[in-house]
């Protein structure tokens, strides 16, 4: 097990690894596997790639982010500019079904609304707005619509475990109700939690995923 101090001291390092992100004006705490970033950045896909790239550190079991975004003069820009700019974003993804989804933004930050099948859809609408300029915050409300059966959705979240080589499905228990997946068991790290969330957010139809999985290396 990490110290604060030794966890604290490896996420720093990996801010410092990853290109996306400046950390000169991001502070970093940890307490108990606990990690909060506070500080500022000139971006909302910067702040989003510092969590990115905390999560991916060893020892790591939750993050709390507060780095606020302060945009430079040069990438402000009106909600109506953020709003078209947000139309042509979906429009052009080929994974969004846009006619699905609606964009409305309120001093920067975008709200997407609007209802699909899959997550990898959810999630590629809010890729598609995340980097915008001018954007300060994005907040992904779609929801997903249900088109298998329960017993049909565990069945496929456990084979998408048993394929991956990140996983270790034996350790790992899934229940299925009413399109949410739970999961419990325990995992050899932050890695493997974000893998086993990511198969159950791939089953068609899940609407949530609560995640009880431990970390224990």
């Amino acid at each position: 097990m990490k110290t604060d101090i030794e966890l604290q001291r490896d996420v720093m390092a990996e801010l410092k690894w990853e290109p996306s992100v400046n950390p000169a004006h991001i502070g970093v705490a940890a307490k108990d596997g606990i990690v909060t970033l506070t500080g500022h950045v000139p971006s909302y896909a910067e702040r989003y790639e510092a969590e990115q790239a905390t999560k991916r550190v060893r020892g790591v079991n939750a993050v709390v982010n507060e780095i606020e975004v302060k945009l430079p003069g040069s990438s402000h820009r009106t909600d109506e500019d953020i709003a078209e700019m947000a139309v042509n974003a979906l429009r052009s993804n080929v994974l969004v079904p846009s006619d699905a989804i609606k964009a409305t933004v309120s001093k920067g930050w975008i709200k997407l609304e609007g209802e699909v099948h899959w997550q990898y859809q959810k999630n590629a609408a809010e890729k598609a707005v995340r980097y915008l300029t001018g954007v300060t915050g994005v907040t992904n409300l779609i929801s997903l619509k249900p088109s298998v059966t329960p017993t049909e959705v565990k069945a496929r979240i456990e084979d998408a475990l048993k394929r991956s080589a990140e996983t270790d499905a034996k350790r790992i228990n899934v229940d299925v109700q009413d399109g949410t997946v739970k999961l419990f068991g325990t995992v050899r790290s932050w890695i493997e939690e974000e893998e086993a969330e990511r198969a159950a957010w791939s089953a068609p139809g899940v609407k949530k995923v609560e995640n009880h999985l431990t970390v224990n290396p």
